[in-house]
């Protein structure tokens, strides 16, 4: 045999939501109650800072904190970035510019850029705008204001015939 079931009160929305909150409310009172029992009652006030031992000066510190604050204290930060950036020509400049090229010094903005051919100085010379963008990248904007360009430092080449190695020309065999 079959039974129905019916439930004896028909089914209430505003009963349910209203015995729902009933609980939550029941239900958060209770764990107030039993953190405040345990001493961990939520603290309304931020916490404060404990009044214990500060660092000092004469404390260890990291090393690579020590670095930083002995090159800030010396004005020596612009040198290491420099410094840097030489170091690191290749990566920056890229592999076949950094085959024919060396920095060679950085004072008042300018850097001072040798290429190993009057070739290589020329392409350096067309693209020193892009260089002196590449370089404010790394080094901050407005550090490097100009790329200047030696080329091979061998001088002229002396004209004339055959040269011997170590003569002093035509003088040397008079007298």
């Amino acid at each position: 045999m079959a039974t129905e079931f019916t439930s004896p009160d028909p089914i209430d929305p505003k009963r349910i939501a209203a015995r729902g909150a009933a609980m939550a409310r029941e239900k958060l009172a209770q764990a107030k109650a039993d953190a405040e029992r345990r001493g961990r009652l939520p603290r309304r006030e931020p916490r404060r800072k404990r009044a214990g031992a500060r660092r000092d000066a004469s404390d260890p510190q990291l090393f690579g904190t020590a670095i930083r604050e002995l090159l800030a204290y010396r004005g020596w930060e612009q040198e290491i970035a420099v410094g840097g950036v030489f170091g690191r020509w290749r990566d920056i400049v890229g592999v076949d510019l950094a085959a024919h090229t060396r920095p060679e010094s950085f004072t008042d903005g300018e850097v001072v850029v040798s290429a190993d051919s009057t070739a290589w100085a020329t392409q350096v010379r067309l693209l020193a705008t892009t260089l002196v963008k590449r370089l404010n990248e790394e080094l901050g904007e407005g550090t490097v204001r100009r790329v200047k360009v030696q080329g091979p430092q061998r001088g002229p080449r002396p004209r004339g015939g055959l040269r011997v190695t170590g003569s002093r020309g035509p003088g040397d065999t008079y007298g």
